[in-house]
């Protein structure tokens, strides 16, 4: 069976029953390889096979990211769709997910901890009252799949507000905004936003390989046939602190574009 297949894959990387899991994902690797073997899979049963992997005391976490708020665009926490790819979409329309109130950086969450992100509605996309903070008390991890750390690992931007980085200061964004009862109005939220001014640049893959080097990462690398990685939310954050605080986040969290 295929789905046994997936559950196989994911615990070979470091996911276990009843772990919380952040997931970053991007399906095309995983569909060609299993194509290769004449098996057509689809969104919701990799989804499936997440659930399974985490089992009935686990949780299953997935970004419902949208940038249109940013725009103007007006948000509704019940329709506004994830941009985060297949799989984010089938898991925000899942019967049992929850969708926490950001409406930069909301989540869905499907599973036993899913009541603590229940009513979450933090006002900092990144913040200390958000559920990337949640992930850290509640010690889970984080999976990346077929992603590079550049397009996946919005949890260093976390520990960049949690340590008040000099290169990225907060920004507030207003908007028309539809709650879970069909209210709306005007609401404002904070995201900890890159110094355009200063020409800094996200530039981050260069700190997954030191994760990688230093064993926090365990699994596959994206272009691999399983394509899966995972490590602890809580051993990611104590070792990009540390960098951090030393002083030594440019040139592996940012870089700074300079012109002649």
């Amino acid at each position: 069976m295929p789905i046994e297949e997936l559950v196989s894959n994911w615990r070979q990387s470091g996911i276990n029953e009843s772990d919380t899991v952040l997931l970053h994902s991007s399906l095309k690797q995983t569909f060609k390889s299993f194509l290769r073997k004449g098996i057509k899979l689809s969104s919701h049963m990799i989804l499936e096979s997440f659930l399974k992997a985490v089992g009935p005391t686990g949780t299953l976490i997935l970004p419902l990211f949208n940038f249109d708020f940013v725009k103007g665009v007006p948000f509704d926490i019940r329709t506004s769709p994830s941009q985060m790819g297949m799989l984010t979409e089938v898991g925000r329309q899942h019967p049992k997910a929850i969708r926490t109130g950001h409406p930069i950086y909301s989540f869905a969450v499907i599973g036993h901890n899913s009541d603590k992100f229940l009513g979450m509605d933090n006002y900092s996309g990144y913040g200390k009252d958000s559920p990337f903070d949640m992930l850290k008390q509640l010690n889970g991890k984080i999976a990346v799949l077929g992603l590079t750390d550049q397009h996946s690992m919005t949890f260093y931007h976390y520990i960049e507000e949690m340590n008040q980085v000099s290169y990225r200061y907060m920004k507030e964004f207003s908007g028309e905004y539809t709650n879970f009862k069909g209210q709306c109005g005007i609401k404002n939220y904070g995201l900890f936003v890159r110094n355009l001014e200063k020409g800094v640049l996200t530039h981050v893959n260069p700190m997954g390989e030191l994760l990688w080097e230093n064993n926090i990462y365990s699994g596959y690398r994206p272009n691999s046939e399983i394509g899966l990685r995972v490590a602890s939310s809580t051993d990611i954050y104590e070792f990009v602190s540390k960098i951090i605080q030393s002083g030594g986040a440019e040139g592996l969290l940012y870089k700074i574009h300079r012109t002649s």
